[in-house]
């Protein structure tokens, strides 16, 4: 296990980003990064407005390396990462569920066996683990790697070759404008294009043709036209850096340069088998993914031409950090912006997404059990606010079943600030907001969305007519858990002021009396 400091990084950073006032001061907050080679731990501490490094642990857990041909783990990759995650778990004693946030990467997105490690590892670490897509890491990468590279307007690349996924960026300041993540990493070319561990020219020559096979669309949204500096962060840009700066071949501190790959692949070729690699700044546990990740930065810097690349201290757990920050405040949740962005794409009717939202949060707090905590109170309202905004997207695609359609957009889209799971949650609302219930037959267990969900259901059909309803008049209640059950109380003469809304909602009861729920229609006394 590695263990460093703020002090004792490749390069000083710039003193932290300071956030508003209002935030609490002296706060630890942790992240942890599950990638396909290494598992990463950074517990910082938020002081007077900035973050500070306490500690930061790193092991190689090579859980990338498990996948099989069927792309499951096998039973020694899981256990080695939960043996990590048990290690991290002591480390996080007395830490809050709102001070912690576990994101996995390319490894877990393609396993097809990943709720089987994920159910575990989420037991063990004590808290959940986020499952994010390429464009969700690329955005993180980003946030991470500009929070600790000092202010500027210049138009930057940023690249971070993982163990089996390369994430490219583009932007400037803190605004990402192209993100882009391709199957291609240190772990799985190394695997695949240097067998038996055996490096030869003819075997990199091979492994950075098909790199660039992959890699080739990057030329028009990633090229030399798009920006100004090259970045490149975390493992093995570091390691390369660190062994051209050990060698004294480069001219600028953490400086890769071609002349410097060059080098290096000369070097590794002179080895000729990764357990004979003897070069200061690749460590033990870096000598067999080494290969692969040189091969396919040698590949970026053809194709993007870069001259030289920055070697930078942020990364994707420092993004993460910075991210849940952000997630503390509306403002600057960048969910919020990405959610009005998606909505706008495909059409949906933002009057009647508001309308709808609004209907069913007033539903929503009149059912949201008392024991809910003020964050996972606030995080199930926006989850509704959102599901309600989008909850027409589909409708772009067929009319027909547009709430599947709409479904199948959240389960498959790349939306900024979400992990998979949390794009998922949504696609449950939106699927559920019509319809039989059956569909959600493993969500009936869940409380708390089935309360979300009855909400979401009343506010649709309270607003059918596209006009504010009469939401004032309706009182919904639900039966104390563990008991199911919901009841619908209206005013004497509202079903015959608003005859229509009255017979989809006696439709709704019929719909629900197929649960384990319930729901019942009553008429208050005069």
């Amino acid at each position: 296990m590695e263990y460093a400091t703020i002090g004792s990084a490749r390069r000083s950073p710039r003193p932290p980003q300071s956030f508003p006032d209002s935030m609490p001061t002296d706060t630890r907050l942790a992240a942890i990064d599950l990638g396909s080679n290494s598992f990463r731990l950074e517990i910082a501490r938020l002081e007077l407005g900035q973050l500070q490094r306490m500690e930061y642990h790193k092991e190689t857990v090579r859980q990338g390396g498990g996948l099989d041909a069927d792309r499951r783990l096998s039973q020694d990759a899981m256990q080695r990462g939960w043996n990590c995650l048990a290690r991290f778990a002591e480390r996080l004693a007395g830490f809050r569920p709102n001070q912690v946030r576990a994101v996995a990467t390319q490894t877990l997105r393609e396993a097809r066996n990943r709720e089987e490690f994920l159910t575990v590892a989420q037991q063990i670490l004590g808290f959940p683990i986020d499952v994010i897509s390429g464009r969700e890491e690329a955005r993180l990468i980003y946030q991470g790697v500009t929070h600790l590279l000092p202010q500027s307007d210049e138009r930057r690349l940023v690249l971070d070759i993982g163990g089996r996924s390369t994430e490219l960026i583009i932007g400037s300041g803190y605004t990402p404008q192209a993100m882009e993540s391709y199957r291609v990493g240190s772990v799985a070319w190394s695997m695949r294009y240097f067998p038996d561990g055996q490096m030869t020219a003819r075997h990199f020559e091979r492994a950075e043709i098909a790199a660039k096979a992959v890699l080739d669309d990057a030329t028009s949204t990633h090229g030399r036209r798009h920006w100004d500096s090259a970045y490149g962060c975390s493992g093995t840009v570091g390691a390369i850096a660190d062994t051209l700066l050990l060698a004294d071949r480069v001219t600028e501190r953490y400086l890769i340069t071609r002349d410097g790959l060059d080098w290096l692949r000369d070097r590794l070729v002179k080895a000729g088998r990764f357990d004979a690699i003897k070069l200061e700044g690749i460590r033990e546990e870096r000598k067999a993914v080494i290969a692969g990740g040189l091969a396919v930065l040698r590949g970026l810097f053809d194709l993007l031409e870069i001259e030289s690349l920055q070697y930078a201290y942020g990364a994707l757990r420092h993004g993460a950090l910075y991210d849940m920050l952000d997630r503390q405040h509306e403002k600057t949740d960048v969910r919020a912006a990405a959610i009005e962005a998606l909505a706008a794409k495909f059409h949906a009717d933002a009057v009647q997404g508001e309308r709808v939202s609004r209907t069913a949060l007033g539903l929503f707090g009149q059912l949201a059990p008392a024991t809910l905590k003020k964050k996972q109170r606030l995080e199930a309202e926006r989850q509704i606010e959102w599901a309600a905004r989008l909850h027409e997207i589909g409708s772009r695609i067929s009319h027909a079943d547009y709430h599947k359609h709409g479904a199948y957009i959240l389960d498959h889209a790349d939306v900024s600030g979400f992990s998979m799971h949390e794009l998922h949650d949504l696609s449950q609302l939106v699927l559920g907001h019509r319809g039989k219930l059956r569909k959600l037959e493993a969500r009936f267990g869940d409380a708390l969305f089935m309360r979300q969900l009855m909400a979401l259901r009343l506010a649709v059909i309270l607003c059918h007519a596209r006009q504010d309803p009469e939401s004032q008049e309706i009182q919904v209640s639900a039966a104390p858990e563990p008991t199911h059950g919901f009841t619908l109380t209206f005013r004497p003469g509202w079903a015959q002021a608003w005859p229509q809304s009255a017979h989809l909602l006696r439709e709704e009861e019929v719909a629900w009396q197929k649960t384990p729920w319930g729901l019942s229609l009553t008429s208050a006394a005069p």
